[in-house]
């Protein structure tokens, strides 16, 4: 895989009390729009989720919303979307944010938007995929996890023999550039290895 045509977004479906937050949501809309990029995400329409969506769509690009029943009233579901899949539970709605997407991104969020990310490092870690995920690292929010992540390895819960690839950008202009690249990577990698693991990464 070296081209990215959907990125997942995981997002707080909260705008969060920094105005850069949802700054960096509409620019991250615009961005993927412009670069013909379509956009998959959780399918609300408020917060930082309805802000990066909304600007998806103002700037002619595709979205794709995910969401499962239960959630949509409380997060109000984009019904402008293309694409608005409608799940029975939280785990379908997940299997089917992976399937659809390249790359992940995380933008600032609470409890949920940690447990999306941390599930796709968890898979990686694994070696069941290889797609890019990356930290929209907006004002430094994602900074204590960093840290957190560096305790883990220091005190070796995070063996060296595992990588953690997880990619960060503080400015949302660098968010694709560096998905784009990370892919290119991978699929060079994926190349080297035995057919039937390349086949499943």
């Amino acid at each position: 895989m070296s081209t990215i045509k959907t990125v997942c977004v995981y997002c707080g479906s909260g705008p969060g009390t920094n105005p850069l937050f949802v700054e960096s949501a509409i620019a991250l809309g615009k961005s993927l729009a412009e670069n013909n990029v379509g956009l998959v995400y959780g399918g609300g329409s408020i917060g930082l989720m309805g802000a990066v969506a909304t600007s998806v769509l103002q700037h002619g690009g595709r979205v794709t919303g995910i969401i499962p029943d239960f959630l949509t009233k409380r997060e109000n579901a984009l019904t402008g979307a293309q694409e608005l899949i409608v799940t029975h539970d939280m785990h379908e709605r997940k299997r089917l944010m992976f399937e659809r997407s390249d790359a992940f991104v995380a933008l600032p969020g609470g409890i949920g938007t940690l447990e999306e990310l941390v599930e796709q490092l968890t898979w990686q870690q694994l070696g069941r995929h290889s797609k890019p995920i990356l930290l929209a690292n907006i004002d430094n929010f994602w900074e204590p996890l960093l840290q957190l992540f560096s305790h883990m390895r220091s005190t070796a819960f995070i063996r060296p023999t595992l990588a953690l690839e997880i990619l960060k950008a503080e400015l949302v202009e660098d968010i694709l550039p560096r998905l784009r690249s990370a892919a290119a990577l991978a699929s060079e990698e994926a190349k080297k290895l035995a057919a039937d693991v390349a086949t499943r990464l």
